[in-house]
């Protein structure tokens, strides 16, 4: 039960932060005002947390509390391919809706500079363990190429999206994310159809 309350209480406190960051901006926002959001107390914070800096890392996790909830929403008739397609809209309507730009530009570039853990590349997140059931699901039903790995799919699919994100904030959100990903993503999926 402790684990599970452990889990709780992060879970909170970044879900907290990222709800005060886009409200408030990110240079606004105090461990204080987290700490009240996140209704826990700052030595919570401090046993998670090294600072407010240490937040930015956590933006996959909110990712992947997005890609939980749209697999509950998610019609799972859909093909492999589809299904891609539909995460990878509804993704980025959240980011293109409710991330500050700025702070989505500063989680890649800590990710660009981390010496140590680099969240986004974590294959044990949710995110990455979704892909390769989906991939899978593909393959076996013959809708997905099998001349390559279930890994290798997934890691062009996630390259994919990052060098979506990375170029929205190079131009500084000049365009709308989910219209532009919405019309090459089928284009580049199309090369992974069986």
């Amino acid at each position: 039960m402790p684990r599970r309350n452990a889990r709780n209480t992060k879970g909170r406190i970044i879900s907290a932060a990222w709800r005060l960051f886009y409200e408030q901006g990110y240079e606004d926002t105090t461990v204080e005002d987290i700490v009240f959001e996140s209704e826990t107390s700052k030595g919570s914070f401090y046993h998670y947390f090294q600072g407010k800096d240490a937040l930015l890392g956590t933006l996959a996790y909110v990712f992947d509390e997005k890609y939980e909830e749209l697999m509950d929403t998610m019609p799972q008739e859909l093909s492999a391919m589809d299904k891609l397609i539909y995460l990878n809209h509804e993704l980025f309507a959240m980011i293109d809706g409710g991330v500050s730009i700025d702070l989505l530009t500063r989680l890649l570039s800590t990710q660009l500079l981390a010496r140590g853990e680099k969240h986004l590349l974590d294959r044990d997140r949710y995110y990455f363990r979704l892909l390769r059931q989906i991939v899978t699901e593909g393959q076996r039903a013959g809708t997905l190429r099998s001349d390559r790995t279930v890994n290798d799919i997934v890691k062009a699919y996630a390259l994919w999206e990052r060098a979506l994100l990375y170029d929205w904030c190079l131009c500084g959100g000049e365009y709308s994310l989910v219209a532009y990903t919405d019309s090459v993503t089928p284009m580049f999926l199309e090369s992974y159809r069986a």
